[in-house]
Parts: C-alpha cells; sequence; structure tokens
C-alpha cells in the first residue's frame, strides 16, 4: 500500500519526504526538480512496540512500514498534458492514498508557480485537473458500457447508470469519493476503475516555525474549505521538520522539538495519519526471538492476519491466541497473562483489533 505526495511545484513535497523517509531526494526552488517518483518505505513510529520490547527483551524489534512516493509538482493544464501531467497522473493513479501538501506560509525566497500563496485556488487547481482526468476515464468507459446497454445487457445498465452519476458530479466539481453509491455498486463499477478522486486524501497544511502548534490564517481557510470531505488536515512545518532531522542526537532532537511547543516530530504524526489513510492496523506477534509489527487491513480475519506472515499460515489456520495490548502491558509478561485468564482463543471469523497480540496454530 503506497500514499502518494502531490501539490503544485515548490510547496515543500520532496522536503517533506526527505523528513518521512530520511531519503535524499533533490529539492531545489524551481519546478519539476522532481522529474521521476521518489518511493521510500518508512518505519511507523509505534510507542506500543517500544513497551513490548522493554518487556519481551528480544533479540530483534520490527516496526511495521508504509510506502510513500514523492510525485513531481503538477500544474495547470496537467490533464492536457502540460508540465509533466501524463506522468504525473499515471504515478498517482499507482497510489493507494493521497497526501495532498498545501503551502500555508509566505517567503518571497521561495517562488510561487502562481505567483502568490493562495492554498484554497491552489487545492482547486489540482483538484480540477484529477477531476478533469477522472472525466476523460469515464466517458472512454461510458462509449463501451453505452453500446451494450443499448443490446438490453442489464449489468451495463447499471454500469452506465453510476457512470452517468459520476460524469454528473465530476462535471459539478464533485471528486468521486464525495459521491454516494450502494456497496454492491462502488465494489463493481467504481472500484475497477481506480478513479483518481476516489482516493482517501489527507490535507497536509506546510507551515512556517511560528505556525507549527496552532496554524494560522491559511491553515483555517483549508479547514473550512474542506469541513465537508471527511478529510484529515494536519499542519506540519516541513522546513524545521527537515532542521530537526539533520540533528543526529536524540536529546538535541527533543530540545528543538520543546523549543517550538512539540511533543514530537510532526513528521511522526503524518506517518501514523498516513498508515490509518491506507486502511492499515497493526497486530503485533512478541517472543525472544522477535517483537514485530505487522500490518492488515482494519477489518481483517484473524486467518487474513496469519496469511500476512506466510500463506501457509492461512492455509492451515486452526485457531489464533489472542492478548489486547492492554492486558499484555498491565500483567507484564505472556505466562502472567495465561495465568490470569487473559488470553483468548479465537477462531477462523475473529476480526483482528488494533494492537493484538497474537499467536498461530496451524497445520499443514
Amino acid at each position: 500500500m503506497k500514499a502518494g505526495i502531490v501539490g503544485l511545484p515548490n510547496v515543500g513535497k520532496s522536503t517533506l519526504f526527505n523528513c518521512l523517509s530520511n531519503a535524499k531526494a533533490q529539492s531545489a526552488n524551481f519546478p519539476f526538480c522532481t522529474i521521476e517518483p521518489n518511493i521510500g518505505v518508512v518505519n511507523v513510529p509505534d510507542p506500543r512496540l517500544e513497551k513490548l520490547e522493554s518487556l519481551v527483551n528480544p533479540e530483534k524489534v520490527i516496526p511495521a512500514t508504509v510506502e510513500i512516493v514523492d510525485i513531481a509538482g503538477l500544474v495547470k493544464g496537467a490533464s492536457k498534458g502540460e508540465g509533466l501531467g501524463n506522468q504525473f497522473l499515471a504515478n498517482i493513479r499507482e497510489t493507494d492514498a493521497i497526501l495532498h501538501v498545501l503551502r500555508c506560509f509566505d517567503n518571497d525566497n521561495i517562488v510561487h508557480v502562481d505567483g502568490n500563496v493562495d492554498p484554497i485556488r491552489d487545492k482547486e487547481t489540482i483538484d480540477m485537473e484529477l477531476q478533469l482526468k477522472d472525466l476523460e476515464t469515464t466517458e472512454k468507459k461510458l462509449d463501451k458500457v453505452k453500446r451494450a446497454a443499448k443490446t438490453g445487457n442489464k449489468e451495463a445498465q447499471k454500469e452506465e447508470a453510476v457512470l452517468l452519476k459520476i460524469k454528473t458530479g465530476l462535471e459539478a466539481g464533485t471528486s468521486v469519493r464525495a459521491l454516494e453509491f450502494s456497496e454492491d455498486d462502488y465494489t463493481d463499477f467504481v472500484v475497477p476503475s481506480q478513479f483518481i478522486t476516489d482516493k482517501p486524501v489527507m490535507y497536509v497544511c506546510n507551515v512556517d516555525e511560528g505556525a507549527a502548534v496552532s496554524g494560522n490564517d491559511y491553515v483555517e481557510q483549508v479547514k473550512e474549505t474542506v469541513k465537508d470531505e471527511n478529510a484529515e488536515v494536519l499542519v506540519l512545518a516541513v522546513g524545521t521538520e527537515a532542521d530537526i532531522n539533520e540533528l543526529d542526537d536524540y536529546e538535541e532532537r527533543q530540545m528543538f522539538l520543546q523549543d517550538i511547543g512539540l511533543e514530537e516530530p510532526g513528521s511522526a504524526k503524518l506517518i501514523r495519519s498516513a498508515y490509518k489513510l491506507l486502511n492499515q492496523q497493526t497486530y503485533f506477534t512478541a517472543g525472544v526471538k522477535e517483537v514485530r509489527a505487522w500490518t492488515v487491513d482494519i477489518g481483517a480475519t484473524a486467518p487474513q492476519a496469519a496469511g500476512v506472515i506466510h500463506t501457509d499460515f492461512e492455509k492451515g489456520f486452526i485457531r489464533a491466541e489472542v492478548i489486547g495490548y492492554d492486558d499484555y502491558v498491565s500483567f507484564g509478561s505472556e505466562a502472567k497473562v495465561k495465568e490470569a485468564g487473559k488470553m483468548r482463543v479465537e477462531g477462523k471469523n475473529y476480526i483482528v483489533k488494533d494492537g493484538d497480540v497474537m499467536h498461530f496454530l496451524f497445520n499443514v
């Protein structure tokens, strides 16, 4: 699962990517500095993993990860191939969620592609380009489906109705994610088309250091604009995060954070938010060899969770031994949890909860 960082040129995408991945993507003060998408595999910060490590004292600890993709800046006309438009739109189609970076700071030394800072206009520019690309996809599909619908094909008629609804919405400036469909229609006709504007989105307001804690007027404008989108808005001083990232000493980093009023780097919060945006959650395995965080979809069953470790675990699944994270911590060890009768035995229909500590029994 991948989250793509998108935005206009020079809003701080590559700097943010560097903060998240510790990779050093080229970052410069001119458009189209990023051409090929950079991909970083980022550890998901999770204090629960550190707590389990302190209780179990394993030989190694392996965190969950999420893939972050830094995509070239998009400009007006991208849907028609302007700038790196076609490449940009192909790259974003391959991601599963969008981190939309908006410039919410004034700085005369950093050029804005449209001449002045206006995060609402910037958001609308990108929304429109993505909607135009989805409209093109919809019209191409409609041409094919209409012919089948005319022959009396019931499935084609259903798909035609869904596509017409999407077309009307997009023409009115409404993204696919904001339209309502029945569960069957969504699964059968919307998901296969991989509409760009159907991907879940989070808005990242890039502010200066002084606005890192409580935001600014630009951030308030963004929050007001997206209040009906069911999207998270995250405030991040990307330049400051980059400065913190340059410090090798943990104590120095903590002092820097305290000086600007933050408990942890904003990038850590962003990674966790991206993980949730991708509909991901974590379960743990805890033993003396390793304590490990495993990634599963929210709503995954116990056999599906077992399959993340190895496909044989899912095929031959018998049962799962499950300890709630809070129980593990309060009793202090697996043995004491068992003594207290707090370990549960769960079958094939068990829905995994975030933070479960699990053992699987299987037979192949």
